[in-house]
């Protein structure tokens, strides 16, 4: 049986340290878990869930940090308690109050991604949800090193002189172009 729900959160999802900025705005499900929210953001960035990830925002309930993602995950190792993710829903965090979360994905390369709940809409009828709604500029590839090595990429990329040009489109596919996104083409 499915899960009905009544409401829809929209969500603007900005890459942190990358200028000019990498957004998408979604919107999804009030009875979205944290991990179909990882699926989602997934989704968006066009990333494949290689790597370890967690979700950091205030429980609006105890005004405390908590740290979201997977069991398993040993983040209590590191001192933090950690809340399983496919357990936790977005509704029971995000309210208009308590906007924000943060996002890191592949804890190498470090990619931060501020969540902020934009509004709570109605659901549509006849929508089928998750959906992509705006986005400027592609996202980051998978394992590209972190800032300093998407920034590299780009010096590249405009430079087909450069002797990692051919290599390095090789790698990314022909057809990546770094400033184009069109929400059209997200499939969740």
């Amino acid at each position: 049986m499915k899960k009905t729900f009544e409401k829809v959160y929209q969500l603007k999802l900005s890459m942190k340290g990358i200028t000019p900025q990498i957004w998408r705005r979604i919107q999804v499900p009030e009875n979205y878990t944290f991990l179909k929210l990882h699926d989602a953001v997934q989704a968006v960035m066009d990333w494949d869930d290689y790597h370890l990830h967690e979700f950091k925002m205030i429980n609006p309930k105890t005004g405390e940090p908590e740290t979201i993602g997977t069991e398993g995950e040993d983040f209590e190792a590191f001192g933090e308690p950690l809340v399983p993710e496919k357990k936790a829903k977005i509704s029971d965090y995000f309210t208009l109050e308590n906007k924000d979360a943060l996002y890191t994905y592949d804890f190498g390369d470090n990619w931060q991604v501020k969540v902020r709940l934009e509004k709570i809409l109605p659901k549509k009828e006849g929508t089928e949800y998750p959906i992509c709604t705006a986005g400027k500029r592609a996202a980051v590839p998978e394992d590209i090193g972190g800032i300093w090595g998407y920034e590299e990429m780009l010096e590249i990329l405009k430079d087909p002189e450069h002797e990692e040009y051919e290599d390095t489109v090789l790698w990314l596919g022909e057809d990546f172009d770094p400033e184009y996104f069109d929400p059209k083409d997200v499939s969740f």
